[in-house]
């Protein structure tokens, strides 16, 4: 006789670092957020505690490691541990931000690997599997010996600028180590890819040497997974309008807008900055009239629900 298999009630759970995003999730998925306490004891130590039963249930955390980044990864190691503790089925670390995923080699003496630093502290508080958004590197995958389902913000972002219609459109990677996404990125819009030859002289400081392709006349689409203080956007754009692009936009996965990042953009050439909500925007970047947000919420919850229910996630890339 054949045996059917047993269908765990899900269950969905978040710290601190960006409720709203999980709210959204659960709407879509049409389950209430799961009750928990996530606290601090007067010292700063994360309180926590979950306050409804999870034995046997399939919970999925969700939790972008963004700023205050120690703490929003602890926040999240606590709630697994807890989880764990409490007889949950399976646990999902659901992180549309995945903190320390620029350290992912030894590329100067005497540096750690913080990535695999912290996809080791995840298997051990009890993630069973996790759920990322957009890896810096996607060999981080290989740093877990866990199952990572690895998902892309391009079929948001494509869709976003695809209704622009946007005229002599040119995808532009601003680095050669962007440049398999932005191909990606190029081949779904079926348009013209550029690269940007850049040399960093020291962390966070760029200097651009060259534009390789055509630009001219053109409009351009900077292409990355995160912008952080902004220096490579800025600088590339820059050099685009050099090159005689006639508009400049972008777009990113991860807007982190760290340091005066805000301030560069609004006096930079850009017509606008896209980013996805995978993490909140900071105050200066919601009254900066040239960033627009994008929702990850349903390409989430679709992956939510896939691995629920235990079908495949790579429709999502198509």
């Amino acid at each position: 006789m054949k045996s059917q298999r047993v269908r765990h009630t899900l269950k969905i759970f978040t710290g601190n670092a960006h409720p709203a995003l999980a709210k959204e999730i659960c709407d879509e998925l049409g389950v209430p957020l799961g009750d928990a306490q996530v606290g601090r004891f007067p010292d700063g130590e994360v309180r926590l505690q979950i306050l409804e039963n999870v034995r046997g249930a399939d919970v999925f955390v969700i939790q972008p490691t963004c700023r205050p980044v120690n703490d929003n990864l602890v926040e999240l190691l606590v709630m697994l541990d807890a989880l764990s503790r409490a007889s949950a089925t399976r646990i999902t670390a659901v992180m549309p931000y995945f903190a320390y995923a620029r350290q992912d080699r030894k590329d100067r003496p005497r540096v750690p690997i913080s990535s695999k630093l912290v996809a080791d502290l995840l298997t051990s508080a009890g993630a069973d599997r996790v759920l990322a958004l957009e890896l810096h590197a996607g060999q981080i995958q290989g740093f877990f010996d866990i199952p990572v389902d690895h998902l892309y913000a391009t079929p948001v972002t494509v869709g976003y600028f695809r209704r622009l219609r946007l005229k002599n459109l040119v995808v532009v990677s601003p680095d050669t180590g962007g440049v398999e996404r932005a191909r990606g990125f190029a081949k779904r819009m079926n348009i013209p890819l550029a690269i940007i030859d850049k040399r960093r002289e020291d962390a966070n400081v760029v200097e651009v040497f060259n534009v390789i392709g055509d630009v001219e006349g053109k409009t351009c689409l900077l292409v990355d997974d995160m912008i952080d203080t902004a220096g490579t956007l800025v600088k590339g754009a820059y050099a685009l309008k050099e090159k005689g692009a006639d508009k400049v936009y972008a777009c990113c996965t991860h807007g982190v807008f760290a340091d005066n990042a805000i301030e560069k953009i609004c006096s930079a050439p850009l017509e606008r900055v896209v980013a996805t909500n995978s993490i909140p925007l900071t105050p200066e970047a919601e009254q900066c009239g040239k960033i627009k947000v994008l929702s990850v919420g349903k390409l989430l919850a679709d992956a939510i629900r896939s691995i629920h229910d235990e079908t495949s996630v790579s429709k999502l890339f198509i």
